[in-house]
């Protein structure tokens, strides 16, 4: 199949290369019950759909503070404001939401310094803007290098860190560049790392094999969801009892499509964010879902209209057709 939708061989790559974004295609092909080639022409048909596999260093593994940031500002103040904080390097995701006056924005702070030179500094300097909300992420349910299609056909979980991930991992010169080139390409050769990181190949491998041992690097696939007949993206602000949170944050992360889901600081302390194929199904989840469980006091529904940034990369046409 050369053209049209994602059929059902496309979508268990997809699933494939969630479970291992670096799985070479013989075993990927191995996995489907089909060709090498067969599986590899695939992969360079998903693409050209807009596919995406890209490299980020699991920033809370690396001892960063995430944080998830809600805005409030005029009508005309939202796209230039999305716009700025997505060329910020500390930011991974930014959308606009509700009727384009609400702007989200996930941000990755080393320091104290670092976050408080956004909130307490760049922001309140911002014209127009009526209202922030700073969310410290304190556990994440459903993320990181989750991707929300893929889990839909989850069978198999990823490994996890090693014991020690606790500790902050330190990165060297050579680790930096590696995740510069997997950034662009999270499925780029030995060869192509090799001559970014001017190390041998075997060096890369080792550097390699050290990150992922330990939870360091996250490989996203990432692919449009509407391409898979999803159309209604929506946050999902739950306020929900503390003795249930736990319990609550694990039930919404099973769901198949949610896409993301994390304890946070403030009144409504759980957040997630649901791709749905259709208002209505948004309505029975929270109807049939969320309604049975025990402990949610309110939900607050904002559906996405815009992504302007996701994965750490600025969201533009070139990523939606064909540039890894």
């Amino acid at each position: 199949m050369d053209s049209g939708s994602p059929d059902d061989l496309d979508q268990r790559l997809l699933h494939a290369l969630q479970l291992d974004g670096r799985a070479p295609f013989s075993r990927l092909a191995r996995t489907l019950g089909v060709s090498e080639h067969t599986a590899a022409r695939r992969y360079r048909r998903l693409r050209g759909l807009g596919l995406r596999i890209v490299g980020r260093p699991n920033l809370v593994r690396l001892g960063h503070t995430r944080w998830l940031l809600r805005l409030r500002c005029a009508p005309t103040a939202a796209g230039p404001l999305a716009d700025s904080l997505a060329r910020r390097p500390d930011t991974s995701w930014v959308t606009r939401a509700a009727s384009g006056t609400e702007v989200y924005c996930a941000i990755d702070a080393r320091t104290a310094d670092e976050r408080n030179d956004l909130l307490l500094t760049a922001l309140p300097r911002t014209p127009n803007l009526m209202s922030v909300t700073a969310h410290c992420m304190l556990q994440i349910f459903k993320g990181a290098s989750t991707t929300w299609h893929a889990t839909r056909f989850r069978t198999t979980a990823p490994a996890t860190a090693s014991p020690d991930s606790d500790i902050p991992l330190r990165l060297d010169a050579t680790d930096q560049a590696l995740f510069a080139e997997l950034a662009l390409d999270g499925r780029a050769t030995l060869p192509v790392l090799s001559k970014a990181a001017a190390c041998s190949p075997s060096s890369i491998q080792r550097h390699l094999d050290r990150l992922r041992h330990h939870g360091a690097l996250d490989l996203f696939v990432d692919f449009e969801p509407q391409l898979l007949g999803h159309h209604m993206s929506t946050q999902l602000w739950l306020t929900v009892a503390p003795a249930r949170l736990r319990s609550v944050g694990a039930a919404v992360a099973t769901h198949p499509d949610i896409a993301f889901a994390a304890a946070v600081t403030g009144s409504a302390n759980l957040v997630a964010n649901g791709v749905f194929r259709t208002p209505a199904d948004l309505y029975t989840y929270v109807d049939q879902d969320l309604g049975t469980l025990p402990g949610i006091h309110s939900i607050d529904t904002v559906p996405t209209l815009h992504e302007v940034k996701r994965l750490a990369v600025p969201f533009s046409p070139v990523h939606a057709r064909g540039r890894t």
